[in-house]
């Protein structure tokens, strides 16, 4: 169970001068000698109640300043979650609380079996999974009979690395002397002598400079330190998440468009003002400069800058583009770096040392200073909304810090969410358009393929002829090829020809899916895995047959029809390791590789020259998912995939294959049509209650008890609807339509709403009533605006 509520403590006299607000400190809480990390939101000079006081304050300065702190208050209250939860997402993982229990001995105890648990110390660190039942049982006895005593340890995590380096003890007087008397022979002595002349003052790495000068070991510098020529230390070493060269890019000369767009968000900068810009631009139309050029202006008046992409797959390459105009002035957050990598860039992001921070999601909470534009590339992706608590959208966050530092919001996308283009509609953002690439090439030709006569040709599962015929004219010229399936593994399912049966997850109500490459069957919710079944566990037949398709099988199967083809797949199997975005895109870019072939992460931001084919393997994998945005997606994904092809001087050419050519989604993504396809879909939305014009809530209860979550949302619905007005529109409780996942059952209650005075207090009730069916294991999860109803 969490609290929402802050508690008091009073200051010991040592540290009344130290204790800042947004410092974590460590105090006693509730009774047993527990301790727990916090953080100070304030102070007040008298309480009515006897005090405990703070144990230890864990930092030095703030880890958190005043707009964060003043923030987390707003995320808390908007996303029905807890003020602590919020903090916690704005620092590094490894800044995080680690909790672990001490058990001391009070006195001797001369019993064998205690001396063996303790190893004859007089403590040991109380691991339950690492002690025997029965040693668990001992240290129950022994704190019965008040023989230990057991307290509570709160651990920062937060390291810096720390590496040998050596500073000059030395006159230059004293050096040259020295390198006049020592003999030649002494190589390594006069080469030391040699750099300690050239940088008499400063402080150097041990292994920097061993690594570049020849004959210097550390075997000499241990030699100068004994005889007293050098002084050794540690410094902290920073851990560069960014290790590829990169070259320097200078502005480009901007179109009519690009210019317009960059004067608007310019004059926003300059005169500290507040406004949201929704850059609509078609792909390869330029945005990323826009973002740059508005970057240097933000620079020039001493301010920061924060940009943020959608998808880790995209930082690489736009990374490449920031640090090769910007330099050691930018940091990079996203998941794909180690907490060590994300700790150090945070800590360059605090003390002012990084300027420009470009990541993902999370680093919309980087902790920079005097804010003087942020940029959301590909506005309308859904992974800018956070899945867990809190439940915040990205966009959301991004408008709050601009509103406080009186910055501009630029919203960049060539498929606007609906949602930010009907603002713009309204005038409520700033709409710059950008219409045509800036090379003046045209938008590729877009082929639609309808699958439901190629399937008849025998081609395999996944590539029509006329696909596969422009994939081989493209190798002829030495041209690259990018191709989309949004579904990894080699198939969606396995099962018995026989009987029917198909192997599911024992944990999710959902199929398991076979992998080629580890021959095995695994859930992509839970992480089950077991092997593929010889012969079926229901009926004992061998008619094991393996139905669907995905990403494994596509590259095979390619491979079957062209011998030779380099292909690199880029799905989340092929991914999950560090650097393995960077390392593929490079790969295919250095032009090792014929063929992209991947899932939605590539359909994105990447632009490689020599890309003059796109092929849609499935475009109806987000078509026909239970969601009312799965036309939206749809459009989106087809829309961006296609505007990978023919970026540059060359020709670009895409073919999309459907089971549903006549799909308005599909034929408005063929002819690049956003503003037809805004107009039929805003009518849908209209006629159904949906966003944008009504604002939406979904509450979801989780519980292995079925009966349990079912029984709580009926509770739940029935307090809705005496609290809430008749005009708000409540569907369910129904089931999730996973009901299912870890061996919990989901159920779920939609809210739709104009405007609906009573709904904060109403929501803020049942999230802390709610709290007590913790113990039951009952968990109540309110989701405000979400994007995904699966």
């Amino acid at each position: 169970m969490q609290t929402d509520v802050p508690f008091t403590y009073s200051i010991p006299q040592s540290l009344l001068d130290r204790i800042k607000p947004g410092m974590r400190v460590i105090v006693p809480f509730g009774n047993g000698g527990r301790k727990i990390q916090g953080f100070v939101i304030g102070f007040t000079d008298h309480s009515k109640y006897r005090l405990k006081p703070i144990s230890a304050v864990m930092d030095l300065t703030p880890v958190v300043d005043d707009e964060l702190l003043q923030l987390s208050k707003w995320l808390a209250k908007t996303t029905f979650s807890f003020r602590i939860s919020c903090l916690q997402t704005m620092l590094p993982s490894v800044m995080k609380a680690k909790y672990a229990k001490r058990a001391t001995l009070l006195k001797p105890i001369n019993d064998p079996k205690v001396k063996q648990l303790f190893d004859h110390q007089a403590s040991l660190t109380y691991r339950p999974n690492k002690l025997t039942p029965d040693q668990q049982a001992l240290i129950y006895q022994l704190r019965q009979r008040g023989l230990i005593k057991v307290t509570y340890l709160v651990k920062n995590q937060a390291r810096s690395e720390m590496v040998n380096a050596f500073t000059s003890r030395l006159p230059v007087a004293r050096i040259k002397y020295l390198l006049k008397a020592i003999s030649t022979r002494n190589v390594g002595q006069v080469t030391l002598l040699r750099f300690l002349l050239e940088h008499p003052t400063g402080t150097y790495k041990i292994a920097e400079v061993t690594k570049y000068r020849q004959h210097l070991s550390s075997s000499v510098i241990n030699q100068a330190a004994k005889k007293g020529w050098l002084k050794k230390l540690k410094v902290r070493k920073y851990r560069n998440p960014y290790k590829q060269p990169v070259k320097k890019n200078h502005p480009f000369k901007l179109n009519s468009d690009q210019w317009h767009a960059v004067n608007q968000i310019d004059s926003s900068i300059v005169n500290d003002q507040f406004a949201v810009y929704l850059l609509e631009g078609v792909t390869g139309s330029g945005k990323t400069e826009v973002y740059l050029q508005a970057i240097s202006k933000a620079l020039q008046q001493g301010k920061t800058a924060l940009m943020l992409v959608p998808e880790i797959s995209l930082t690489p390459q736009m990374v490449t583009w920031v640090k090769g105009r910007f330099g050691d002035l930018v940091a990079i957050l996203h998941s794909g770096l180690s907490s060590g990598e994300k700790y150090d860039e945070w800590q360059r992001i605090q003390s002012g040392n990084a300027k420009v921070v470009v990541g993902a999601r999370s680093a919309i909470f980087a902790p920079l200073k005097n804010l003087g534009i942020i940029i959301m590339d590909e506005e309308h992706d859904t992974s800018y909304k956070q899945e867990d608590t809190p439940r915040y959208q990205t966009r959301s966050v991004a408008k709050w810090r601009g509103k406080y530092y009186h910055c501009p919001v630029v919203l960049g996308s060539a498929t606007p969410s609906l949602e930010s283009r009907a603002r713009a509609t309204k005038h409520v953002y700033h709409l710059l358009r950008l219409p045509h690439r800036i090379n003046h090439q045209a938008l590729p030709t877009v082929h639609i393929v309808d699958m439901r006569k190629e399937i008849m040709k025998h081609h395999g599962i996944n590539y029509s002829s006329a696909l596969l015929d422009a994939i081989k004219l493209r190798l002829k010229r030495h041209e690259q090829v990018v191709l989309m399936l949004n579904r990894r593994g080699y198939s969606n399912f396995v099962m018995c020809r026989n009987c029917g049966y198909v192997p599911k997850c024992p944990n999710c109500d959902i199929s398991l899916t076979f992998h080629w490459h580890s021959h095995s069957l695994r859930c992509h919710y839970c992480g089950h895995e077991e092997p593929i079944p010889r012969t079926c566990p229901k009926c004992g037949s061998r008619k094991i047959r393996y139905l669907g398709t995905g990403t494994e099988q596509a590259e095979l199967e390619l491979k079957r029809f062209i011998p030779g083809i380099k292909i690199v797949r880029m799905d989340v199997d092929t991914t999950s390791r560090k650097g393995a975005h960077a390392r593929l895109l490079h790969e295919f870019g250095s032009g090792y590789a014929n063929v992209l072939l991947g899932t939605q992460m590539i359909a994105k931001g990447l632009d490689f020259p020599n890309v003059t084919l796109v092929g849609v393997l499935n475009a109806d994998t987000s078509l026909m998912l239970p969601d009312f945005r799965s036309e939206e997606r749809t459009f989106q994904l087809l829309t961006q995939v296609s505007g990978r092809a023919g970026r540059a001087k060359k020709k670009g050419e895409v073919f999309i294959q459907t089971f549903n050519p006549d799909n308005y989604a599909i034929r408005l993504a063929q002819q690049q049509n956003y503003e037809r396809f805004y107009l039929i879909e805003m009518t849908r939305r209209h006629a159904l209650n949906y966003p944008p014009y009504y604002y939406s809530v979904r509450l979801t209860a989780s519980s292995k008890n079925r009966r349990l979550a079912i029984a709580s949302m009926a509770s739940i619905k029935q307090y809705l609807q005496t609290r809430l007005s008749p005009q708000t529109i409540i569907l369910g409780p129904a089931p999730s339509a996973i009901t299912r996942i870890k061996q919990r059952y989901y159920f779920q209650m939609v809210i739709k709403y104009k405007h609906e005075p009573n709904l904060q207090e109403t929501l803020d009730y049942i999230l802390n009533h709610y709290q007590i069916g913790v113990r039951n294991g009952l968990f109540i999860s309110i989701d405000p605006n979400p994007v995904n109803f699966m």
